[in-house]
Protein backbone atom coordinates (compact mmCIF):
# COMPACT_ATOMS: atom_id res chain seq x y z
CA UNK A 1 0.00 0.00 0.00
CA UNK A 2 3.20 2.27 0.73
CA UNK A 3 4.40 1.47 -2.64
CA UNK A 4 1.09 2.48 -4.35
CA UNK A 5 0.65 5.75 -2.49
CA UNK A 6 4.19 6.59 -3.26
CA UNK A 7 3.40 6.17 -6.84
CA UNK A 8 0.59 8.36 -6.98
CA UNK A 9 2.47 10.89 -5.22
CA UNK A 10 5.45 10.73 -8.00
CA UNK A 11 2.72 11.10 -10.84
CA UNK A 12 0.77 13.79 -9.56
CA UNK A 13 4.62 15.38 -8.98
CA UNK A 14 4.95 14.82 -12.59
CA UNK A 15 1.83 15.94 -13.31
CA UNK A 16 2.58 19.50 -11.50
CA UNK A 17 5.94 19.92 -12.37
CA UNK A 18 4.87 18.99 -16.67
CA UNK A 19 1.78 21.95 -16.13
CA UNK A 20 3.95 24.72 -14.75
CA UNK A 21 6.76 24.00 -17.58
CA UNK A 22 4.17 23.93 -20.50
CA UNK A 23 2.82 27.10 -18.51
CA UNK A 24 6.38 28.85 -18.31
CA UNK A 25 7.16 27.70 -22.38
CA UNK A 26 3.77 29.80 -22.65
CA UNK A 27 4.68 32.85 -20.90
CA UNK A 28 8.51 32.55 -22.16
CA UNK A 29 7.19 32.67 -25.86
CA UNK A 30 5.17 35.57 -24.99
CA UNK A 31 7.26 37.68 -23.05
CA UNK A 32 10.34 36.69 -25.91
CA UNK A 33 8.23 38.13 -28.10
CA UNK A 34 7.23 40.96 -27.11
CA UNK A 35 11.15 41.63 -26.28
CA UNK A 36 12.15 41.19 -29.58
CA UNK A 37 9.70 43.49 -31.30
CA UNK A 38 10.88 46.29 -29.05
CA UNK A 39 14.31 45.56 -29.58
CA UNK A 40 14.88 47.78 -26.60
CA UNK A 41 16.89 45.66 -24.09
CA UNK A 42 20.35 44.44 -24.70
CA UNK A 43 18.81 40.39 -23.41
CA UNK A 44 16.25 39.04 -23.62
CA UNK A 45 13.97 38.67 -20.19
CA UNK A 46 13.36 35.92 -18.95
CA UNK A 47 10.01 33.98 -18.67
CA UNK A 48 9.23 33.11 -14.75
CA UNK A 49 6.46 30.51 -13.56
CA UNK A 50 3.03 32.29 -12.39
CA UNK A 51 3.38 29.66 -10.03
CA UNK A 52 6.69 29.62 -8.59
CA UNK A 53 7.89 32.99 -9.27
CA UNK A 54 11.24 31.08 -11.02
CA UNK A 55 12.09 29.63 -13.67
CA UNK A 56 12.00 25.75 -14.25
CA UNK A 57 15.10 24.27 -14.94
CA UNK A 58 13.89 22.44 -17.84
CA UNK A 59 13.19 25.51 -19.50
CA UNK A 60 16.30 27.12 -19.67
CA UNK A 61 18.31 23.77 -19.95
CA UNK A 62 16.73 22.29 -23.41
CA UNK A 63 13.13 23.48 -24.82
CA UNK A 64 13.42 27.55 -24.87
CA UNK A 65 17.41 28.61 -24.22
CA UNK A 66 17.59 32.32 -23.17
CA UNK A 67 18.78 34.75 -25.96
CA UNK A 68 21.85 36.39 -25.00
CA UNK A 69 23.37 39.61 -26.45
CA UNK A 70 26.62 41.04 -25.89
CA UNK A 71 27.00 44.40 -26.81
CA UNK A 72 29.94 45.13 -28.33
CA UNK A 73 32.15 47.87 -26.56
CA UNK A 74 33.88 49.46 -29.04
CA UNK A 75 30.13 50.26 -30.95
CA UNK A 76 29.16 53.83 -31.14
CA UNK A 77 25.12 54.41 -32.02
CA UNK A 78 25.06 57.10 -35.01
CA UNK A 79 23.29 59.83 -34.37
CA UNK A 80 19.97 61.22 -35.72
CA UNK A 81 20.11 62.74 -38.82
CA UNK A 82 20.07 66.40 -39.27
CA UNK A 83 17.41 67.90 -40.96
CA UNK A 84 19.23 70.74 -43.42
CA UNK A 85 17.52 74.09 -43.03
CA UNK A 86 15.51 75.34 -45.93
CA UNK A 87 17.29 77.01 -48.57
CA UNK A 88 16.72 80.58 -48.54
CA UNK A 89 13.68 82.03 -50.50
CA UNK A 90 11.42 78.86 -49.65
CA UNK A 91 10.46 79.69 -46.18
CA UNK A 92 10.07 83.30 -45.52
CA UNK A 93 9.40 82.69 -41.84
CA UNK A 94 12.93 81.21 -41.14
CA UNK A 95 14.56 83.23 -43.55
CA UNK A 96 13.49 86.12 -41.16
CA UNK A 97 14.12 84.69 -38.33
CA UNK A 98 17.49 83.66 -39.09
CA UNK A 99 18.40 87.37 -40.80
CA UNK A 100 19.01 85.98 -43.99
CA UNK A 101 19.09 88.66 -46.50
CA UNK A 102 16.17 88.93 -49.01
CA UNK A 103 16.74 88.84 -52.64
CA UNK A 104 16.20 92.48 -53.77
CA UNK A 105 13.69 93.54 -56.31
CA UNK A 106 11.01 96.52 -57.11
CA UNK A 107 8.05 94.55 -57.32
CA UNK A 108 7.55 92.86 -54.44
CA UNK A 109 6.09 95.66 -51.47
CA UNK A 110 7.49 95.30 -47.97
CA UNK A 111 5.85 96.59 -44.76
CA UNK A 112 6.95 99.96 -43.01
CA UNK A 113 5.88 102.28 -40.44
CA UNK A 114 1.95 103.80 -41.33
CA UNK A 115 0.96 100.34 -42.81
CA UNK A 116 -1.86 98.98 -41.95
CA UNK A 117 -3.12 95.43 -42.04
CA UNK A 118 -6.26 93.39 -41.77
CA UNK A 119 -5.78 89.65 -40.12
CA UNK A 120 -8.57 87.19 -40.33
CA UNK A 121 -8.17 84.29 -39.17
CA UNK A 122 -11.42 81.92 -40.24
CA UNK A 123 -12.04 79.19 -37.58
CA UNK A 124 -11.40 81.42 -34.67
CA UNK A 125 -12.50 85.23 -35.26
CA UNK A 126 -11.62 86.33 -31.61
CA UNK A 127 -7.97 86.08 -32.93
CA UNK A 128 -8.99 88.55 -36.30
CA UNK A 129 -7.34 92.05 -35.68
CA UNK A 130 -6.58 95.23 -37.29
CA UNK A 131 -3.10 96.70 -36.86
CA UNK A 132 -0.97 99.80 -37.97
CA UNK A 133 3.02 99.43 -37.85
CA UNK A 134 4.31 101.65 -35.32
CA UNK A 135 7.51 104.00 -36.09
CA UNK A 136 10.25 100.73 -35.44
CA UNK A 137 7.63 99.01 -37.62
CA UNK A 138 6.15 96.75 -34.43
CA UNK A 139 2.41 95.40 -34.04
CA UNK A 140 0.80 94.21 -31.14
CA UNK A 141 -0.55 90.25 -32.06
CA UNK A 142 -3.20 88.81 -29.81
CA UNK A 143 -1.90 86.15 -27.61
CA UNK A 144 2.08 87.02 -28.67
CA UNK A 145 2.63 90.44 -28.22
CA UNK A 146 4.85 93.09 -29.76
CA UNK A 147 6.17 91.37 -33.17
CA UNK A 148 8.02 93.59 -35.78
CA UNK A 149 6.97 93.31 -39.55
CA UNK A 150 9.31 95.89 -40.79
CA UNK A 151 10.75 94.97 -44.10
CA UNK A 152 8.66 91.89 -44.59
CA UNK A 153 6.21 91.37 -47.51
CA UNK A 154 2.72 90.79 -46.76
CA UNK A 155 2.87 86.84 -47.65
CA UNK A 156 6.29 86.70 -44.93
CA UNK A 157 3.56 88.41 -42.54
CA UNK A 158 1.25 85.99 -42.75
CA UNK A 159 3.37 83.00 -42.84
CA UNK A 160 4.71 85.00 -39.51
CA UNK A 161 1.30 85.12 -37.91
CA UNK A 162 0.12 81.23 -39.00
CA UNK A 163 3.61 80.11 -37.14
CA UNK A 164 2.55 81.98 -34.08
CA UNK A 165 -0.97 81.23 -34.01
CA UNK A 166 0.30 77.51 -34.70
CA UNK A 167 1.51 77.24 -31.16
CA UNK A 168 -2.03 77.85 -29.54
CA UNK A 169 -4.54 76.56 -31.76
CA UNK A 170 -4.70 73.59 -34.40
CA UNK A 171 -4.04 74.83 -37.91
CA UNK A 172 -5.20 78.14 -38.28
CA UNK A 173 -6.53 79.20 -41.74
CA UNK A 174 -4.10 83.00 -41.73
CA UNK A 175 -5.01 85.76 -44.15
CA UNK A 176 -3.59 89.55 -44.42
CA UNK A 177 -4.61 92.26 -46.39
CA UNK A 178 -2.96 95.72 -46.90
CA UNK A 179 -5.64 98.21 -45.90
CA UNK A 180 -3.78 101.09 -45.48
CA UNK A 181 -0.53 102.16 -47.33
CA UNK A 182 1.73 104.78 -45.82
CA UNK A 183 3.09 107.53 -48.48
CA UNK A 184 6.40 107.75 -49.40
CA UNK A 185 9.00 110.31 -50.28
CA UNK A 186 10.88 110.20 -53.76
CA UNK A 187 13.33 112.29 -55.93
CA UNK A 188 11.89 113.33 -59.64
CA UNK A 189 14.58 114.71 -61.93
CA UNK A 190 15.08 114.71 -65.61
CA UNK A 191 12.16 115.97 -68.29
CA UNK A 192 9.53 116.87 -66.27
CA UNK A 193 7.92 120.10 -65.92
CA UNK A 194 9.05 120.75 -62.31
CA UNK A 195 11.97 118.45 -60.66
CA UNK A 196 12.46 117.98 -56.96
CA UNK A 197 11.64 116.40 -53.74
CA UNK A 198 7.53 115.17 -53.40
CA UNK A 199 5.82 113.09 -50.91
CA UNK A 200 3.24 111.26 -52.88
CA UNK A 201 -0.23 109.48 -51.20
CA UNK A 202 -0.10 106.67 -53.65
CA UNK A 203 3.69 105.00 -54.10
CA UNK A 204 3.14 104.40 -57.88
CA UNK A 205 5.36 105.76 -61.29
CA UNK A 206 2.37 107.55 -62.80
CA UNK A 207 1.32 109.17 -59.77
CA UNK A 208 5.35 110.07 -59.32
CA UNK A 209 5.50 112.22 -62.85
CA UNK A 210 1.50 113.59 -62.28
CA UNK A 211 3.14 115.04 -59.36
CA UNK A 212 5.66 116.70 -60.99
CA UNK A 213 3.63 118.61 -63.62
CA UNK A 214 3.52 115.99 -65.95
CA UNK A 215 6.20 114.75 -68.88
CA UNK A 216 7.86 118.02 -71.50
CA UNK A 217 7.34 117.33 -74.96
CA UNK A 218 11.12 116.22 -74.87
CA UNK A 219 10.87 113.05 -72.67
CA UNK A 220 11.38 109.69 -73.98
CA UNK A 221 9.33 107.93 -72.37
CA UNK A 222 10.69 104.25 -73.22
CA UNK A 223 13.34 104.90 -70.43
CA UNK A 224 12.29 106.23 -67.26
CA UNK A 225 14.92 105.20 -64.70
CA UNK A 226 13.83 104.08 -61.07
CA UNK A 227 17.33 104.08 -58.55
CA UNK A 228 16.86 102.06 -54.82
CA UNK A 229 19.28 102.31 -52.10
CA UNK A 230 19.17 99.52 -50.13
CA UNK A 231 20.34 99.66 -45.89
CA UNK A 232 23.62 98.15 -46.80
CA UNK A 233 24.19 100.31 -49.89
CA UNK A 234 23.65 98.00 -52.62
CA UNK A 235 22.34 100.61 -55.98
CA UNK A 236 19.45 98.93 -57.56
CA UNK A 237 18.67 100.05 -60.85
CA UNK A 238 15.03 99.58 -62.96
CA UNK A 239 14.27 101.00 -66.59
CA UNK A 240 10.89 101.50 -67.36
CA UNK A 241 9.52 101.65 -70.99
CA UNK A 242 6.02 103.73 -70.08
CA UNK A 243 5.72 104.54 -73.88
CA UNK A 244 5.00 101.09 -75.58
CA UNK A 245 2.02 100.18 -73.57
CA UNK A 246 0.84 103.43 -74.54
CA UNK A 247 0.86 103.03 -77.95
CA UNK A 248 -0.69 99.15 -77.63
CA UNK A 249 -3.23 99.95 -74.89
CA UNK A 250 -1.65 97.68 -72.49
CA UNK A 251 -1.41 98.74 -68.66
CA UNK A 252 1.60 100.67 -67.32
CA UNK A 253 3.93 98.87 -65.58
CA UNK A 254 4.38 99.75 -62.18
CA UNK A 255 6.18 99.41 -59.22
CA UNK A 256 5.57 100.03 -55.89
CA UNK A 257 8.18 103.25 -54.69
CA UNK A 258 9.59 103.04 -51.58
CA UNK A 259 10.80 106.01 -49.26
CA UNK A 260 13.97 107.72 -50.91
CA UNK A 261 13.88 106.33 -54.23
CA UNK A 262 15.29 108.56 -57.26
CA UNK A 263 13.09 108.53 -60.59
CA UNK A 264 15.11 109.99 -63.88
CA UNK A 265 13.09 110.39 -67.22
CA UNK A 266 16.09 110.73 -69.91
CA UNK A 267 15.58 113.21 -72.39
CA UNK A 268 14.02 112.02 -76.31
CA UNK A 269 17.17 112.06 -78.51
CA UNK A 270 16.41 113.73 -82.07
CA UNK A 271 17.56 110.94 -84.26
CA UNK A 272 14.64 108.56 -82.49
CA UNK A 273 11.69 111.14 -83.96
CA UNK A 274 10.68 109.09 -86.18
CA UNK A 275 9.81 106.03 -83.99
CA UNK A 276 8.19 108.09 -81.55
CA UNK A 277 5.24 109.29 -81.30
CA UNK A 278 5.47 112.97 -79.46
CA UNK A 279 1.74 113.89 -79.98
CA UNK A 280 0.13 110.58 -78.61
CA UNK A 281 2.54 111.60 -75.71
CA UNK A 282 1.66 114.79 -75.60
CA UNK A 283 -2.34 113.94 -75.03
CA UNK A 284 -1.98 110.80 -72.58
CA UNK A 285 -2.06 111.71 -68.71
CA UNK A 286 1.55 111.52 -68.12
CA UNK A 287 2.98 114.67 -69.64
CA UNK A 288 2.49 117.84 -68.49
CA UNK A 289 -1.32 119.06 -69.13
CA UNK A 290 -0.95 122.66 -70.85
CA UNK A 291 1.67 123.78 -72.86
CA UNK A 292 2.09 127.58 -73.32
CA UNK A 293 2.58 129.32 -76.84
CA UNK A 294 3.44 132.78 -77.69
CA UNK A 295 1.19 134.96 -80.69
CA UNK A 296 3.54 137.73 -82.08
CA UNK A 297 0.91 140.24 -84.25
CA UNK A 298 0.61 143.85 -85.41
CA UNK A 299 -1.74 145.70 -82.79
CA UNK A 300 -3.01 149.37 -82.33
CA UNK A 301 0.68 150.45 -81.09
CA UNK A 302 2.85 147.78 -83.05
CA UNK A 303 3.81 144.39 -82.23
CA UNK A 304 2.09 142.51 -79.46
CA UNK A 305 3.50 139.27 -77.73
CA UNK A 306 0.89 137.36 -75.97
CA UNK A 307 1.01 134.31 -74.12
CA UNK A 308 -1.62 131.90 -75.00
CA UNK A 309 -2.03 128.18 -72.62
CA UNK A 310 -3.33 125.59 -74.54
CA UNK A 311 -3.92 121.87 -73.99
CA UNK A 312 -0.92 119.71 -74.54
CA UNK A 313 -1.30 117.82 -77.68
CA UNK A 314 -3.04 121.39 -79.53
CA UNK A 315 -1.68 121.95 -83.03
CA UNK A 316 -1.23 124.87 -84.96
CA UNK A 317 -4.41 125.48 -86.14
CA UNK A 318 -5.93 125.24 -82.41
CA UNK A 319 -3.83 128.35 -81.28
CA UNK A 320 -4.71 130.54 -83.95
CA UNK A 321 -8.69 129.87 -83.26
CA UNK A 322 -7.78 130.60 -79.65
CA UNK A 323 -5.93 134.41 -80.54
CA UNK A 324 -9.04 134.99 -82.19
CA UNK A 325 -7.04 135.05 -85.33
CA UNK A 326 -9.24 135.57 -88.93
CA UNK A 327 -9.62 132.49 -90.76
CA UNK A 328 -10.44 134.44 -93.65
CA UNK A 329 -7.56 137.03 -93.50
CA UNK A 330 -5.36 137.47 -96.70
CA UNK A 331 -2.17 138.09 -94.43
CA UNK A 332 -2.30 134.01 -93.33
CA UNK A 333 -0.65 132.14 -96.20
CA UNK A 334 2.97 132.66 -94.63
CA UNK A 335 2.97 132.26 -90.59
CA UNK A 336 6.00 131.34 -88.73
CA UNK A 337 6.47 128.73 -86.28
CA UNK A 338 9.71 129.49 -84.49
CA UNK A 339 11.11 126.56 -82.25
CA UNK A 340 14.11 126.68 -79.56
CA UNK A 341 16.11 124.25 -81.22
CA UNK A 342 17.98 122.97 -78.03
CA UNK A 343 20.49 120.56 -79.48
CA UNK A 344 21.68 123.26 -81.83
CA UNK A 345 20.81 125.92 -79.17
CA UNK A 346 19.32 128.50 -81.98
CA UNK A 347 16.19 129.41 -83.47
CA UNK A 348 14.50 127.14 -86.07
CA UNK A 349 11.61 128.68 -88.20
CA UNK A 350 9.63 126.81 -90.08
CA UNK A 351 6.76 128.49 -92.47
CA UNK A 352 3.01 127.65 -92.11
CA UNK A 353 -0.41 128.38 -94.97
CA UNK A 354 -2.73 129.21 -92.62
CA UNK A 355 -5.13 128.55 -94.57
CA UNK A 356 -4.42 125.13 -95.63
CA UNK A 357 -3.43 124.55 -91.53
CA UNK A 358 -7.51 125.58 -90.95
CA UNK A 359 -8.47 122.94 -93.53
CA UNK A 360 -6.84 119.94 -91.46
CA UNK A 361 -4.02 119.56 -93.94
CA UNK A 362 -1.42 117.73 -91.63
CA UNK A 363 1.34 118.82 -93.00
CA UNK A 364 0.51 122.52 -92.33
CA UNK A 365 -1.04 121.70 -88.93
CA UNK A 366 1.68 120.57 -87.02
CA UNK A 367 1.44 120.15 -83.06
CA UNK A 368 2.88 122.18 -80.75
CA UNK A 369 5.31 122.49 -77.89
CA UNK A 370 5.94 124.23 -74.96
CA UNK A 371 7.59 127.66 -75.93
CA UNK A 372 6.83 127.86 -79.17
CA UNK A 373 6.37 131.18 -80.92
CA UNK A 374 3.86 132.05 -83.88
CA UNK A 375 4.25 135.15 -86.22
CA UNK A 376 1.43 136.19 -88.25
CA UNK A 377 2.14 138.88 -90.49
CA UNK A 378 4.20 138.61 -93.16
CA UNK A 379 6.35 142.05 -93.42
CA UNK A 380 6.29 141.32 -89.20
CA UNK A 381 7.97 137.93 -90.38
CA UNK A 382 10.46 139.55 -92.27
CA UNK A 383 11.30 141.80 -89.67
CA UNK A 384 11.71 139.58 -86.73
CA UNK A 385 14.15 136.82 -89.09
CA UNK A 386 16.38 139.73 -89.77
CA UNK A 387 16.47 140.40 -85.55
CA UNK A 388 17.46 136.40 -85.71
CA UNK A 389 19.86 136.67 -88.42
CA UNK A 390 21.45 139.60 -86.66
CA UNK A 391 21.24 138.02 -83.55
CA UNK A 392 24.78 136.44 -83.95
CA UNK A 393 25.24 135.07 -80.37
CA UNK A 394 23.85 131.38 -80.12
CA UNK A 395 20.57 131.30 -77.23
CA UNK A 396 22.06 129.54 -74.11
CA UNK A 397 18.91 128.21 -73.40
CA UNK A 398 15.12 128.54 -74.02
CA UNK A 399 14.71 131.28 -71.49
CA UNK A 400 16.88 133.39 -73.53
CA UNK A 401 15.18 132.51 -76.42
CA UNK A 402 12.29 133.55 -74.99
CA UNK A 403 13.67 136.48 -73.88
CA UNK A 404 14.93 137.67 -76.92
CA UNK A 405 11.07 138.04 -77.76
CA UNK A 406 10.23 139.83 -75.00
CA UNK A 407 12.98 141.70 -75.24
CA UNK A 408 11.65 143.11 -79.12
CA UNK A 409 8.25 143.46 -77.72
CA UNK A 410 9.03 145.66 -75.11
CA UNK A 411 12.18 147.69 -76.28
CA UNK A 412 12.23 147.84 -80.02
CA UNK A 413 8.96 148.76 -80.83
CA UNK A 414 9.74 150.60 -83.71
CA UNK A 415 10.93 147.11 -85.04
CA UNK A 416 7.01 146.25 -85.77
CA UNK A 417 5.28 149.71 -86.89
CA UNK A 418 3.63 148.96 -90.19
Amino acid sequence: MEAIAANGRDQANHATTTADWQLANTDYGQTHRATTERSLSPTATEATSPTTGQVPSSATDSAAPTLEITPDPNFTAPLPARQPLPEPGVDPVVDSLLGRPQEPDFDTYRLGPGDAFFVNVRQFPDLSFQATLDIQGNVIVPLQGVVSFNGLTLDQSAALITDIFNQYVINPDVSLTLVAQRGVEVTILGEVVRPGYYPLGAPQIASALLTAGGTTNTADLRSVIVQRRLPDGQLLERNLDLFTPLKDGDALPNIALQDGDVIFVERLDPAALDEYDQALVARSTLATPTITVRLLNYGPNGGILSAVDLPNGSRFADALVRTGVNADASNLGEIALVRFDETAGRAVTTLIDGHDAFRGIPAENPPLQQNDVIIVNRSLLARVSYALNTFTQPFRDVLGFLLFFDSLSDSATNLFQP
